[in-house]
Protein backbone atom coordinates (compact mmCIF):
# COMPACT_ATOMS: atom_id res chain seq x y z
CA UNK A 1 0.00 0.00 0.00
CA UNK A 2 1.67 3.22 -1.17
CA UNK A 3 0.21 5.61 1.36
CA UNK A 4 3.48 7.25 2.39
CA UNK A 5 4.77 7.77 -1.15
CA UNK A 6 1.60 9.76 -1.95
CA UNK A 7 2.02 11.84 1.22
CA UNK A 8 5.69 12.39 0.39
CA UNK A 9 4.84 13.53 -3.15
CA UNK A 10 2.24 15.94 -1.76
CA UNK A 11 4.74 17.30 0.80
CA UNK A 12 7.23 17.86 -2.04
CA UNK A 13 4.58 19.94 -3.86
CA UNK A 14 3.84 21.93 -0.68
CA UNK A 15 7.57 22.49 -0.20
CA UNK A 16 7.77 24.16 -3.62
CA UNK A 17 4.91 26.57 -2.87
CA UNK A 18 5.86 30.25 -2.52
CA UNK A 19 4.37 30.34 1.00
CA UNK A 20 5.97 27.03 2.02
CA UNK A 21 7.94 28.42 4.95
CA UNK A 22 4.76 29.86 6.51
CA UNK A 23 3.01 26.52 6.04
CA UNK A 24 6.01 24.86 7.69
CA UNK A 25 5.84 27.27 10.65
CA UNK A 26 2.09 26.77 11.03
CA UNK A 27 2.40 22.99 10.84
CA UNK A 28 5.26 23.02 13.38
CA UNK A 29 3.26 25.16 15.81
CA UNK A 30 0.07 23.12 15.45
CA UNK A 31 1.78 19.73 15.76
CA UNK A 32 3.20 20.64 19.17
CA UNK A 33 -0.18 21.36 20.71
CA UNK A 34 -2.98 19.62 18.81
CA UNK A 35 -2.27 18.56 15.17
CA UNK A 36 -1.27 14.94 14.33
CA UNK A 37 1.15 15.41 11.37
CA UNK A 38 4.84 16.02 12.24
CA UNK A 39 6.64 18.90 10.50
CA UNK A 40 9.43 16.62 9.26
CA UNK A 41 7.24 15.77 6.25
CA UNK A 42 7.66 19.35 5.03
CA UNK A 43 11.08 20.16 6.47
CA UNK A 44 12.90 17.35 4.65
CA UNK A 45 11.67 18.15 1.12
CA UNK A 46 12.11 21.89 1.69
CA UNK A 47 15.71 21.36 2.81
CA UNK A 48 16.24 19.18 -0.23
CA UNK A 49 14.72 21.72 -2.60
CA UNK A 50 16.97 24.52 -1.29
CA UNK A 51 20.03 23.28 0.61
CA UNK A 52 21.23 26.84 1.23
CA UNK A 53 18.16 27.50 3.39
CA UNK A 54 18.09 24.12 5.18
CA UNK A 55 19.42 25.55 8.46
CA UNK A 56 17.00 28.46 8.25
CA UNK A 57 14.12 26.00 7.79
CA UNK A 58 15.35 23.90 10.72
CA UNK A 59 15.51 27.04 12.89
CA UNK A 60 12.02 28.13 11.81
CA UNK A 61 10.65 24.64 12.51
CA UNK A 62 12.30 24.55 15.94
CA UNK A 63 11.10 28.00 17.02
CA UNK A 64 7.53 27.43 15.80
CA UNK A 65 7.44 24.00 17.40
CA UNK A 66 8.62 25.33 20.76
CA UNK A 67 6.05 28.15 20.60
CA UNK A 68 3.40 25.50 19.85
CA UNK A 69 4.73 23.49 22.79
CA UNK A 70 4.27 26.55 25.01
CA UNK A 71 0.67 26.76 23.78
CA UNK A 72 0.21 23.06 24.60
CA UNK A 73 1.66 23.69 28.06
CA UNK A 74 -0.86 26.51 28.63
CA UNK A 75 -3.70 24.29 27.42
CA UNK A 76 -2.70 21.66 29.97
CA UNK A 77 -2.13 24.21 32.72
CA UNK A 78 -5.29 26.26 32.24
CA UNK A 79 -7.82 23.94 30.64
CA UNK A 80 -6.93 20.29 31.24
CA UNK A 81 -10.36 19.36 32.62
CA UNK A 82 -12.00 20.80 29.51
CA UNK A 83 -9.82 18.86 27.06
CA UNK A 84 -9.45 15.60 29.01
CA UNK A 85 -12.52 14.02 27.32
CA UNK A 86 -11.05 14.90 23.89
CA UNK A 87 -7.70 13.34 24.88
CA UNK A 88 -9.46 10.10 25.76
CA UNK A 89 -11.75 10.13 22.70
CA UNK A 90 -8.80 10.77 20.39
CA UNK A 91 -7.04 7.69 21.78
CA UNK A 92 -4.31 9.61 23.60
CA UNK A 93 -5.43 8.70 27.14
CA UNK A 94 -2.83 5.96 27.59
CA UNK A 95 -0.12 8.14 26.05
CA UNK A 96 -1.06 10.98 28.39
CA UNK A 97 -0.80 8.67 31.40
CA UNK A 98 2.56 7.41 30.09
CA UNK A 99 3.75 11.04 29.88
CA UNK A 100 2.63 11.72 33.46
CA UNK A 101 4.43 8.56 34.65
CA UNK A 102 7.60 9.58 32.82
CA UNK A 103 7.45 13.08 34.34
CA UNK A 104 7.23 11.50 37.80
CA UNK A 105 10.23 9.28 37.02
CA UNK A 106 12.52 11.48 34.93
CA UNK A 107 11.21 15.03 35.27
CA UNK A 108 12.31 17.54 32.63
CA UNK A 109 14.40 14.90 30.80
CA UNK A 110 11.09 13.51 29.57
CA UNK A 111 10.47 16.68 27.53
CA UNK A 112 13.92 16.42 25.95
CA UNK A 113 13.35 12.79 24.96
CA UNK A 114 9.79 13.43 23.74
CA UNK A 115 10.92 16.42 21.66
CA UNK A 116 13.38 14.24 19.77
CA UNK A 117 11.33 11.07 19.47
CA UNK A 118 8.40 10.04 17.24
CA UNK A 119 6.10 9.88 20.28
CA UNK A 120 3.37 12.57 19.89
CA UNK A 121 5.00 15.67 21.39
CA UNK A 122 1.66 17.38 21.99
CA UNK A 123 0.77 14.80 24.64
CA UNK A 124 3.90 15.74 26.59
CA UNK A 125 3.38 19.49 26.26
CA UNK A 126 -0.16 19.21 27.60
CA UNK A 127 0.94 16.84 30.37
CA UNK A 128 3.76 19.23 31.35
CA UNK A 129 1.23 22.01 31.85
CA UNK A 130 -1.31 19.78 33.60
CA UNK A 131 1.35 18.59 36.08
CA UNK A 132 2.66 22.17 36.58
CA UNK A 133 6.21 21.42 35.43
CA UNK A 134 8.49 24.44 35.84
CA UNK A 135 8.04 26.51 32.70
CA UNK A 136 11.62 27.60 31.87
CA UNK A 137 13.12 24.09 32.16
CA UNK A 138 10.24 22.90 29.95
CA UNK A 139 11.08 25.53 27.30
CA UNK A 140 14.83 24.79 27.40
CA UNK A 141 14.27 21.03 27.14
CA UNK A 142 11.86 21.63 24.24
CA UNK A 143 14.46 23.77 22.44
CA UNK A 144 17.12 21.07 22.84
CA UNK A 145 14.87 18.13 21.94
CA UNK A 146 13.03 19.71 19.02
CA UNK A 147 16.10 21.55 17.76
CA UNK A 148 18.16 18.36 17.87
CA UNK A 149 15.55 16.48 15.88
CA UNK A 150 14.94 19.13 13.21
CA UNK A 151 18.59 20.05 12.72
CA UNK A 152 19.39 16.33 12.37
CA UNK A 153 16.73 16.01 9.64
CA UNK A 154 18.06 19.08 7.81
CA UNK A 155 21.66 17.91 8.22
CA UNK A 156 20.93 14.47 6.79
CA UNK A 157 19.25 16.06 3.78
CA UNK A 158 22.10 18.53 3.21
CA UNK A 159 24.67 15.76 3.59
CA UNK A 160 22.80 13.24 1.43
CA UNK A 161 21.54 15.64 -1.26
CA UNK A 162 20.03 14.06 -4.36
CA UNK A 163 21.17 10.58 -3.26
CA UNK A 164 19.17 11.00 -0.07
CA UNK A 165 16.13 12.21 -2.00
CA UNK A 166 16.25 9.19 -4.34
CA UNK A 167 16.68 6.86 -1.36
CA UNK A 168 13.79 8.46 0.49
CA UNK A 169 11.55 8.35 -2.57
CA UNK A 170 12.43 4.71 -3.24
CA UNK A 171 11.97 3.48 0.34
CA UNK A 172 9.46 5.97 1.79
CA UNK A 173 6.68 3.39 2.08
CA UNK A 174 8.97 0.90 3.83
CA UNK A 175 10.24 3.62 6.19
CA UNK A 176 6.73 4.90 6.93
CA UNK A 177 5.28 1.48 7.68
CA UNK A 178 8.45 0.61 9.63
CA UNK A 179 7.94 3.66 11.83
CA UNK A 180 4.29 2.69 12.34
CA UNK A 181 5.41 -0.82 13.36
CA UNK A 182 7.98 0.58 15.82
CA UNK A 183 5.37 2.83 17.43
CA UNK A 184 2.84 -0.04 17.67
CA UNK A 185 5.48 -2.34 19.21
CA UNK A 186 6.54 0.35 21.66
CA UNK A 187 2.96 1.01 22.77
CA UNK A 188 2.28 -2.74 23.06
CA UNK A 189 5.46 -3.23 25.08
CA UNK A 190 4.53 -0.38 27.43
CA UNK A 191 1.01 -1.77 27.76
CA UNK A 192 2.01 -5.35 28.54
CA UNK A 193 5.45 -4.96 30.17
CA UNK A 194 5.50 -6.39 33.68
CA UNK A 195 5.48 -3.74 36.40
CA UNK A 196 8.63 -3.86 38.52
Amino acid sequence: MKLFSHLYARAMRWAAHRHAQWYLAALSFAESSFFPIPPDVMLAPMALADNRRAWRYATLTTVASVLGGMAGYLIGYLAFEAIEPWINEAGYGDKYQLAVDWFAQWGVWTVLIAGFSPIPYKVFTIAAGATSMLFMPFVLASLLGRGGRFFLVAGLIVWGGERMEHTIRRYVDWMGWGLVAVIVLFVAWRQFAPVA
